[in-house]
């Protein structure tokens, strides 16, 4: 058999995992993935004389994951599968830059986080009449993180845009094996690894360890941190239809959604004592639970964000000078957005109808089913209103799981972790798809941590957004894709 299938949280013993030659690993990755399947995650796991690659691919239609793995040696060359799949091209340059391996035939084997961009880096580079080069950042205007942008233009129009990022690498996934004896650290570790993702990105840590320990959670801490959750992305959300109005000088919408995200975020606020939900998860638990005048507030707050919000959402969309700059905006079509791997919202408005929580369900999702929602026509508009939609679904969500909240234990403690073990941990973020891979030695100890936010499939699916428009409608695009730089650094 060349596949293990397992599911999202559950995990499997690593001698299961199939081990591959190198073209087995290749021709099943590529009859795979032409079959419907799609690559989660693709990284190396450093044994003692050589490096196993291992490949999660998801069935998304029938929940199921399929692990296979192959065993190569660092500082050798190998033919690259990016041209057959185009999504692992990102993953083929982060193997390249980990291990040295030397991908022959990719496209442009780059270092992904350890060189940031400049002086000798190797840009793409093209020539001709009224053909020219601008460069953005790394230091931008405002308050954002630090990222080069690269643009090279015919007159006003976008040829091509290079993005380069590294400016932070932290060596996130590093400090998970070398601060694993003090637990503590390593959730405020995993809540740290995008500042507005606490909860997604902490919550899949949580069941990382819950996972490989066997620890059930109740129902109870299951709904709320599923609340949490979509508060979540309700406050950034809300925080994104504000920004983009402020780009198209909308400052009605500008102020309008900024002051309601507020409101968003002071709700998680009243839960925990922090509007970004920090000091909220646990492992086995939650630190906090909702008391009747908390679950008051949140009630209160959902009617008044939902009346409000379609209101708001009825006069934006509606208002000709912003669908003017909307509407064929910076489109990705579904093939494209399919071919990279994108997730999350972005993929969504470009029809690849892929959430997590419908897909590979978690928390209270197994109890409360959602249903993925999507658009088809992949521009500025398509992801400004997929985001409005998913608000008062999200509000829809929250309403029924206060309906059946039920009094449980708020917390479990947590055993060791199994060794010689691998487990997925999915959870579907504000932008998409977090996926987190935990691999136990012999003791039960981490001996790797490999983290994925959904930016690392997107920023990509930004670049070929801009292409044909106008260099002036960047900002716009880059602000409809709104993805995290220190989720892709790490």
């Amino acid at each position: 058999m060349n596949f293990i299938f397992t599911q999202n949280l559950r995990p499997v013993r690593l001698r299961q995992i199939p081990v591959l030659t190198m073209q087995e690993f290749a021709e099943e990755l590529i009859r795979s993935t032409r079959s419907g399947h799609r690559v989660v995650q693709f990284f190396g796991h450093k044994r003692r004389k050589n490096i196993q690659i291992i490949a999660v691919l998801a069935d998304d239609a029938s929940s199921k994951l399929a692990l296979t793995s192959t065993r190569i040696n660092s500082n050798e060359r190998y033919p690259s599968l990016s041209s057959e799949i185009p999504s692992l091209h990102l993953f083929e340059r982060e193997l390249a830059e980990e291990f040295g391996i030397i991908f022959d035939g990719h496209p442009w084997l780059k270092p992904v986080r350890k060189q940031a961009p400049g002086p000798g880096y190797p840009f793409f580079h093209a020539e001709g009449d009224e053909i020219h080069e601008v460069g953005v950042g790394p230091v931008h205007a405002g308050i954002i993180e630090p990222g080069h942008f690269r643009f090279i233009c015919h007159g006003e129009t976008v040829d091509h845009l290079e993005i380069g990022l590294g400016y932070q690498h932290r060596g996130v996934e590093s400090l998970f094996l070398s601060q694993q004896k003090r637990p503590s650290y390593l959730l405020h570790l995993a809540e740290s690894i995008v500042g507005d993702s606490v909860i997604g990105h902490g919550g899949a840590y949580v069941r990382v360890v819950e996972s490989l320990s066997g620890t059930g959670v109740s129902s109870r801490v299951a709904s709320v941190r599923t609340i949490a959750l979509e508060l979540e992305r309700i406050g950034n959300h809300l925080g994104d239809l504000s920004a983009l109005s402020g780009d198209v000088a909308y400052l009605t919408g500008n102020a309008t959604f900024g002051a309601m995200r507020t409101v968003a975020i002071n709700t998680s606020l009243a839960l925990c004592g922090s509007r970004f939900g920090r000091g909220l998860l646990t492992t086995g638990g939650i630190r906090f639970d909702i008391t009747p005048a908390v679950a008051n507030r949140i009630r209160e707050t959902i009617k008044i964000l939902s009346e409000r919000t379609e209101l708001a959402a009825d006069v934006l969309f509606n208002c000709a000078s912003v669908m003017a700059r909307f509407e064929k905006t910076g489109i990705v079509t579904r093939e494209t957005a399919s071919a990279l791997g994108m997730v999350g919202l972005a993929a969504r408005a470009s029809g690849v109808s892929r959430d997590v929580r419908s897909d590979h369900p978690f928390e209270a999702y197994n109890q409360f089913p959602v249903h993925s929602l999507s658009l088809e026509t992949g521009d500025v508009f398509a992801r400004a209103f997929i985001r409005y939609v998913e608000i008062m679904q999200s509000f829809r969500i929250i309403e029924e799981i206060m309906e059946r909240l039920e009094p449980c234990d708020m917390e479990t403690p947590t055993g060791p972790l199994a060794p010689d073990s691998l487990v997925i941990s999915m959870t579907e973020g504000w932008r998409g798809e977090i996926a987190h891979v935990a691999i136990t030695d012999s003791k039960g100890n981490f001996n790797r941590y490999k983290i994925k936010d959904p930016s690392f499939h997107n920023w990509f699916g930004l670049a070929i957004a801009v292409r044909n428009n106008g260099i002036s409608d960047f900002p716009l695009c880059n602000k409809s894709f709104n993805l995290s730089y220190c989720g892709f650094d790490l």
